[in-house]
C-alpha cells in the first residue's frame, strides 16, 4: 500500500464549487481523509444532477467521503459540532460569518478541539469594504488585474481556464500544510484564511513588478519586449512558443537555429536592451523564418541548439504528450476523463488518487455513527436531517 505524507490527517470540508474542493482534492491525494459536508438529496451544486458522474465533481472530489446533512436544522448543526473534535482540520468557503452564525465559526470549533486548524476561503477576504460580495473565477481575473494582461489594447479578453479558482485552491492547501507543520512543532492551532483576490496576487506578481519597473501598467503587448518571447506559426500552421528572457546565450542559439547569424551583428538586435527597444521590428523577421519550414523541423533544430521552446498544445495534446505520460500526471479513466494526480512526487512516486467520487451521502451513516448511537442515527435519517443515496 502506498504511503502518503498526510496519512492519518482528517479534514472536514464545508463548501463547494472549485476553489476549496480543488485544494482539498490535493490534500486528499496526499493521503488526508476528506469528509465533504453536502446538503441532502442533490448534494453540492457542482454535481449538476449527474451525481458522482459529473466530470467537474469527479475532478475535484474523487476519493472524498460524503456526509449529507441538513445544516438548516439544529440537529444537523449539533451533529457537525459533535464531529469536529474527530478532525484535524475544518475548511469552509461559505460567505463570511455564515458558519459562525450557526455556531460553527473558528472560535466555536476551536472550543471543541483546541488544536484544530480552521481554514476559510472567501472571495474578497473576511473583512473590509467588499467582504460580503460574492466572487468567482471571472471576478478574480478582473479584479486581480489579470484581464488587463490578457487582451489587446483597450479590450480585455476572458481567460480560457479557471486559474484564479485553481490557484486559490493550491494556496489554501499550502496554508493548511504550513499550519499543520506549525502545530506539529508548537502544539498551537492556527486559523488559515485566504481569498480569491489574495491568491490571484501569486499570478500577478510579475505584472506588479513590471508596473514598478516600467513606471506604468503593463499590458499584453508591453510585456513581450521584456520577456522577448514569440508565438509563431510554422509552415504547417502549427504554433511554437519561444522564450529568450534576458540571457544572451539563448538569443545566439536562436539565431544559429534560424541560420540568421547576421542578426547577431545587427545593432538593433545584438544586445538585450536594443532588442527590447526594437522588439516589434524583430517579431516579423522571426515569424518569416519560422514560416519557411514545418513544426517537426523546428522542434528538432531548436532542441539541437538548446533554445527554450514548446509547441502550443491543446488540453488533449498536453495530456497525451509522451513527457506528460512519463510523468504520470493524469489517470486516464475508461470514459475519457483525465483525473489529475497531485503535481508532486515523493521519493520518486506520484500519489495515486481514487478514481471514484462519492454519491450524495454515501458515508453519512458511517460518519454519523462515529459520535451517535445507532438509534439516534436512524432518527436523523427518518426526519431528513441525514441523507444517503
Amino acid at each position: 500500500m502506498q504511503h502518503k505524507p498526510l496519512d492519518g490527517i482528517r479534514i472536514l470540508e464545508i463548501g463547494g464549487y472549485i476553489s476549496l474542493p480543488f485544494g482539498t482534492s490535493m490534500l486528499c491525494g496526499l493521503g488526508a481523509e476528506v469528509v465533504k459536508v453536502e446538503k441532502p438529496v442533490f448534494g453540492e451544486d457542482f454535481r449538476r444532477r449527474m451525481n458522482e458522474e459529473s466530470p467537474y465533481f469527479r475532478q475535484y472530489n474523487a476519493g472524498k467521503r460524503s456526509l449529507s446533512v441538513d445544516l438548516k436544522t439544529a440537529e444537523g448543526v449539533d451533529l457537525v459540532k459533535a464531529l469536529v473534535p474527530r478532525f484535524d482540520v475544518v475548511l469552509e468557503n461559505l460567505r463570511p460569518g455564515k458558519l459562525a452564525a450557526m455556531g460553527l465559526g473558528p472560535e466555536e470549533c476551536r472550543a471543541l478541539r483546541p488544536d484544530l486548524v480552521y481554514g476559510s476561503v472567501t472571495g474578497f477576504g473576511s473583512t473590509g469594504p467588499l467582504a460580503d460580495r460574492p466572487a468567482y473565477d471571472t471576478i478574480g481575473h478582473a479584479f486581480g488585474g489579470l484581464y488587463s494582461l490578457f487582451g489587446d489594447e483597450g479590450r480585455p479578453q476572458l481567460a480560457g481556464g479557471l486559474s484564479a479558482d485553481l490557484v486559490t485552491g493550491l494556496t489554501t492547501a499550502a496554508g493548511v500544510l504550513a499550519a499543520l507543520v506549525g502545530r506539529l512543532k508548537t502544539g498551537q492551532p492556527q486559523r488559515v484564511e485566504t481569498s480569491i483576490m489574495e491568491a490571484v496576487s501569486v499570478l500577478t506578481a510579475d505584472g506588479i513588478t513590471q508596473a514598478f519597473e516600467l513606471g506604468h501598467d503593463p499590458s499584453r503587448t508591453s510585456r513581450h519586449p521584456q520577456a522577448q518571447n514569440f508565438c509563431v506559426p510554422t509552415s504547417t500552421g502549427e504554433y511554437l512558443a519561444v522564450h529568450l528572457s534576458s540571457s544572451q546565450k539563448f538569443w545566439q542559439s536562436l539565431c544559429r537555429a534560424l541560420e540568421r547569424t547576421d542578426l547577431l551583428e545587427d545593432p538593433r538586435f545584438a544586445e538585450y536592451r536594443p532588442r527590447e527597444a526594437n522588439y516589434f521590428e524583430l517579431v516579423p523577421i522571426v515569424e518569416a523564418e519560422f514560416a519557411r519550414k514545418p513544426k517537426e523541423h523546428w522542434e528538432r533544430v531548436l532542441t539541437e541548439h538548446d533554445v527554450p521552446f514548446a509547441p502550443v498544445l491543446s488540453m488533449t495534446g498536453y495530456l497525451g504528450h509522451p513527457q506528460m505520460r512519463h510523468l504520470e500526471i493524469a489517470d486516464h479513466q475508461p470514459d475519457g476523463l483525465a483525473l489529475l494526480r497531485p503535481p508532486w512526487t515523493f521519493d520518486g512516486a506520484r500519489p495515486d488518487r481514487s478514481p471514484v467520487a462519492p454519491k450524495v451521502g454515501a458515508d453519512s451513516r458511517a460518519v454519523a455513527s462515529e459520535v451517535l448511537a445507532a438509534e439516534d442515527v436512524e432518527k436523523l435519517f427518518a426526519t431528513g436531517v441525514l441523507y444517503e443515496s
